[in-house]
């Protein structure tokens, strides 16, 4: 069981990070590398600080973007390791793990590290206002806890009293709310930061359901399936 788990999860995590990598190098480093030069102050926010869709020209560093996909693909096999166990744990109790199954499970991730955490804290650029980095640590952490645990009631919970604690669970996070900074300041265009979430959330919900994908097809191939 323990080899099954593990070699899916290394299989499908790092094929879904390469992916997030590559597609976080089409279409967020971009925003990433624009924000960068508000920040260093080579651009400023005004009227005609330059076109928000056309940022600095993008140019490969070896070692910068090496390491973006290792970390990428590291941090999916960690990812993977956690969908996988999920399965595992859903399988052993007669849940059948199919390529669509997989999918809801991916998004169901996607939503539990991404969208959920989003809402409070979505993704920000350099030069960008923020609270206490501890303080939105341990919000954060909270929020992907309570989402996870709540959308395993929702799909395997049996009675109303679960769903209920699903529902408190999905909103107690937001309704305690997100650390935020007292003031909002910075040089960088709320277009550009518009755009860097926007992009941010797709490339993770994409990861997440080719993450799902594999994780399933690689659990039945284990299995013989």
């Amino acid at each position: 069981m323990l080899y099954r788990l593990v070699t899916s999860a290394l299989f499908a995590g790092f094929a879904a990070g390469l992916i997030a990598a590559l597609l976080q190098l089409a279409f967020v480093q971009p925003h990433l590398l624009h924000a960068e030069m508000f920040e260093s102050g080579a651009l400023t926010h005004s009227v005609t600080a330059g076109s928000l869709t056309h940022g600095p020209a993008y140019e490969f560093d070896a070692m910068r973007d090496v390491l973006s996909v290792l970390f990428s693909a590291l941090i999916y096999v960690g990812y993977g390791l956690m969908l996988v166990a999920g399965m595992a744990f859903a399988s052993e109790r007669g849940h059948v793990i199919t390529a669509r199954s997989g999918i809801i499970w991916g998004l169901a991730g996607f939503i539990a590290v991404h969208f959920a955490p989003a809402i409070g804290l979505p993704p920000e650029l350099p030069g960008s206002s923020a609270a206490d980095v501890g303080a939105r640590q341990i919000w954060w952490f909270s929020t992907v806890g309570a989402t996870a645990l709540a959308l395993w009631l929702i799909a395997f919970g049996r009675s109303m009293i679960s769903w209920g604690v699903a529902a408190v669970l999905l909103a107690a996070p937001h309704i305690i709310g997100a650390p935020h900074p007292e003031k909002f300041h910075g040089g960088v265009p709320p277009e550009l930061a518009g755009l860097f979430a926007s992009n941010a959330m797709g490339v993770g919900m994409a990861a997440w359901v080719v993450l799902g994908l594999l994780a399933a097809h690689f659990w039945n191939q284990e299995e013989g399936i």
